[in-house]
């Protein structure tokens, strides 16, 4: 695919989040969700291998499939109530309908079964483009809505608990997918009671998600298999991929912590404890994905290694500054807490 046109793509995705996500009109924002839908096809596809293209397949009749749905909730709730405004959704069908396509368009469980088969078949740059932008635009949705049932939110992020034990996944863009469904459930969750906290927590998401993918780019690593291997030709990168993943997991003293510890300590207040506490034990069923690359990436030895023939500490030309900006982001944000929390509070 020629840069003008990857170029042309990228920018009709850019253009169709912000149309979502500024739009009041029911239409205008399906219309650029479309947008979105439509730019991510090719972007997906351009590798023309089967996997890339069933993967493209599957993406486009669940986003198909969520779509009419939102538009025939938002036709049905505008003949009900005579307007096509966002925060006018007030009819219980409507809006449970929209908040379920929505659910369906992000990934969030329990309608997140296409997310994991979809980014297997994706390249890494790809993937970290669903798993991060691709989000934008539903959850604006979700939050723009004034009478969005929180119940079902609630009753949607408690799945977490079903959302992983249902395969094993050999490819480390499969675990990366079962990592965003789970960190969705965290920023839904908390987005019902507090907006600043859900704006910390997205972001930080994002730089941890992006992190992770660069690294693995860099490494060229997409199946667990390999991993074994990355300690030979970068093992600094290895040790840094390690340290994103359980960042990701939320482990201190490293960046992931604190929008956990944040969003615990916020239910908390609100007098929701039991909630706080199936997060807590919940987020112990996502560190088994992360500490299982880990395990893979730098406590094991491929076996049958002939030393003289392995590429060692091999020099890439590939740029590293978005890599370095991130990876720093990642790992070292937790003092910023305090700072942090008083921008919440």
């Amino acid at each position: 695919m020629s840069p003008f046109i990857t170029l042309i793509l990228l920018a009709s995705l850019i253009l169709g989040t912000l149309l979502t996500m500024t739009s009041a009109h029911w239409m205008l924002a399906w219309m650029g969700l479309e947008m979105n839908t439509l730019a991510m096809l090719p972007l997906m596809a351009k590798s023309h291998s089967p996997r890339a293209v069933e993967a493209t397949v599957k993406y486009f009749l669940t986003q198909a499939a969520a779509a009419a749905t939102i538009l025939f909730a938002s036709t049905a709730n505008a003949w009900i109530t005579g307007e096509w405004n966002i925060y006018s959704t007030a009819t219980p069908i409507s809006t449970i309908a929209i908040t379920m396509a929505l659910a369906l368009k992000m990934g969030l469980a329990p309608m997140h079964m296409w997310m994991p088969q979809v980014m297997q078949g994706l390249d890494l740059p790809t993937g970290l483009i669903l798993a991060t932008w691709q989000k934008l635009a539903p959850f604006a949705l979700i939050v723009q809505m004034a009478h969005y049932p929180s119940t079902l939110l609630t009753v949607l992020d408690s799945h977490q608990w079903s959302r992983g034990w249902g395969a094993k996944p050999n490819t480390t863009t499969k675990n990366l997918a079962y990592s965003s469904i789970a960190h969705l459930g965290w920023i839904v969750t908390i987005s019902q009671f507090n907006q600043q906290l859900t704006m910390l927590v997205l972001i930080t998401y994002f730089i941890m998600t992006s992190a992770t993918f660069l690294v693995f780019k860099l490494m060229s690593t997409t199946k667990i298999n390999t991993l074994a291997m990355a300690w030979t030709k970068a093992p600094s990168m290895a040790a840094l991929a390690s340290l994103a993943l359980l960042s990701l997991g939320g482990l201190p003293p490293l960046t992931g912590f604190l929008p956990k510890w944040l969003i615990l300590q916020d239910l908390t207040a609100q007098g929701l404890p039991l909630t706080a506490v199936t997060l807590a034990l919940a987020s112990l069923m996502s560190l088994y994905f992360y500490l299982r690359l880990c395990y893979a990436m730098i406590l094991t030895t491929a076996p049958n290694t002939n030393n003289s023939s392995t590429p060692w500490r091999l020099q890439t030309k590939k740029n590293t500054v978005p890599l370095a900006a991130f990876m720093t982001s990642a790992l070292t944000l937790l003092p910023l807490a305090p700072l942090a929390q008083a921008l919440v509070n």
